[in-house]
């Protein structure tokens, strides 16, 4: 990605800050070409666009093309198409794929990461977990192929005689419907194992962070994967994310609990399946033995890491009331401490809200709050001299039921801190509410800790760390419980999901059905005496 000079790029393009140090004109510019060509990927021939801005600073980034109902219906022609040639590649060569995948983005990180901050308005230090995961989910998938797709033999109910064996056969073309929030991982972490399991892909990246997506396309081709096997259409999700859903599959979304419904709705009129991982509220439990500096520094990352913008991130804070003082006193310091800025650089600990829309909800969740009798220990203000959606890492005590922030996601840089006297009464508070995506539990007793964890309406839980234990471990599914979803990302499950299951038996010597010239009775006799000896046997 080239830096020209902002002038020779079409004039002063950006209106962030005057600082030298902070300001993006001083050394940054997206190259036209680069984005053009980059957008040319999105199936589009309806002649409309969309302007999308940089949320560091206003500076306008790209016209995205918007695909028409023809053109989704095209994307579909094309993927099903190439679904049918890709499913009988060797699963050995999409695997060599994956691998020259893990090595382009690793190869072309900071470019990746460049291309994130501008979309996205996060710090470089968290723009750099995507292109990590993305890596991690690449060779991991790679290196198991076999075990998880191979067809395997199972169980037959006669020993010796009857052969089962079980395919994965792939769904067939996968609609991915993917969040702004982490453009770059979840334009791809998905989408990856569809492809290894023999699918075809057509995805709708969020619109404020078109371009990540489509740099992940382009990378996928560089790696030696068939161009129309993955499709870009964009376009306002109430119109192209419900044609998706009418010719897809297999549907996987990210996004809000409001939009899963509707989604699961829709594929429920299809009888296909669907994975959603939705909204949260997540809680961090800070048990009386938890050593209060590793807590307090990973309360920061739970709390604030892409400025709160992160579905697994923790939005309410347990703290035994044995430890309370000493811990607050810590994490505020930290929260304190904590820089941020608009640059492309390293070094600030957070950077930008995504939209003017996610500011407001911000600032209503924190007026009400204070409005109500909630105290603010840290933060509680925007940052319009950083760039227009900045917002300080806020920590909120005196949170009660009849305040916003107490119940509803916020999703931003806003984290609530409550006392408890009991481990009981925490896992209880913990459960409370309609969520279950992610939690985080700090003791320097593991087992305890982990015993607490299977009380956790959670499907994850992080023991002494906030959230990259579970998310990078990919062997591990991923996922949420009650309202925050269903279906799993990661591990077996995040594989299986796009593939259907075929039981192929193979039988020998015997019928299932009298033989010469046995009465139907004496079957049923034969039949119930061999089932008794079989359980004498031990046999499953």
């Amino acid at each position: 990605m080239s830096a020209p000079n902002p002038a020779e790029a079409g004039g002063p393009l950006l209106h962030g800050p005057a600082d030298p140090e902070h300001d993006l004109t001083a050394s940054y510019a997206l190259d036209r070409s680069y984005v053009d060509g980059l957008t040319r990927r999105i199936l589009s021939t309806s002649g409309e666009s969309v302007l999308v801005r940089s949320p560091l600073t206003g500076q306008p980034l790209a016209h995205v093309p918007q695909s028409s109902d023809d053109d989704v219906a095209e994307a579909f022609v094309r993927a099903r198409r190439a679904q049918e040639a890709w499913a009988r590649t060797p699963l050995d060569e999409r695997s060599a794929m994956l691998l020259r995948l893990h090595d382009l983005i690793l190869d072309r990180q900071d470019e990746i990461i460049d291309l994130i901050v501008w979309e996205s308005g996060k710090a470089r230090k968290h723009a750099f977990d995507e292109p990590l995961h993305v890596a991690l989910t690449a060779r991991y998938y790679a290196r198991t192929a076999h075990q998880h797709l191979d067809t395997q033999r199972k169980i037959g109910v006669v020993p010796g005689l009857t052969r089962v064996e079980v395919n994965r056969v792939p769904k067939g073309v996968v609609g991915i419907i993917s969040p702004w929030n982490y453009p770059f991982t979840m334009a791809l972490c998905d989408g990856l194992p569809a492809l290894l399991a023999g699918n075809a892909v057509v995805a709708k990246p969020d619109a404020q962070t078109m371009l990540s997506a489509l740099l992940a396309v382009e990378l996928l081709e560089q790696a030696g994967f068939p161009a129309d096997l993955w499709q870009v259409v964009a376009g306002p999700g109430s119109r192209v994310g419900t044609r998706i859903i009418e010719r897809a599959d297999y549907i996987c979304f990210t996004g809000s609990t409001a939009t899963g419904r509707r989604v699961a709705q829709g594929c429920a009129e299809r009888l296909i399946g669907c994975s959603l991982e939705l909204g949260g509220k997540n809680p961090i439990l800070v048990l009386r033995d938890a050593d209060l500096e590793r807590a307090a520094e990973g309360a920061v990352r739970a709390s604030f890491s892409n400025a709160g913008q992160l579905c697994v991130s923790m939005e309410r804070m347990f703290v035994a009331d044995q430890v309370y003082d000493r811990f607050l006193e810590r994490f505020v310091a930290r929260t304190q401490a904590m820089t941020l800025g608009a640059t492309l650089e390293w070094g600030n600990d957070m950077g930008s809200l995504i939209s003017q829309e996610q500011l407001d909800t911000v600032v209503a969740h924190v007026d009400d709050a204070v409005a109500k009798g909630a105290r603010v220990l840290a933060g509680g203000k925007a940052r319009p001299d950083l760039g227009p959606y900045f917002y300080e890492p806020t920590i909120l005590e005196g949170v009660s039921p009849d305040m916003t922030c107490f119940g509803h996601e916020t999703f931003g840089p806003v984290v609530s801190v409550y006392r408890f006297h009991d481990e009981a009464d925490a896992v209880a508070r913990a459960n409370a509410g309609e969520y279950g995506l992610n939690a985080s539990i700090y003791s320097q007793d593991g087992e305890r800790a982990r015993a607490i964890a299977r009380q956790i309406k959670c499907g994850t839980v992080n023991i002494n760390e906030a959230f990259g234990a579970t998310f990078a471990s990919i062997d591990s599914p991923m996922g949420g419980m009650r309202e925050s979803g269903m279906g799993r990302r990661q591990g077996s499950e995040g594989i299986h999901r796009y593939t259907e299951s075929q039981s192929v038996a193979t039988q020998r010597l015997i019928r299932f059905a009298p033989m010469f010239g046995m009465s139907d009775e004496a079957y049923g006799k034969m039949m119930t005496a061999q089932l008794r000896l079989m359980k004498k046997l031990g046999r499953p």
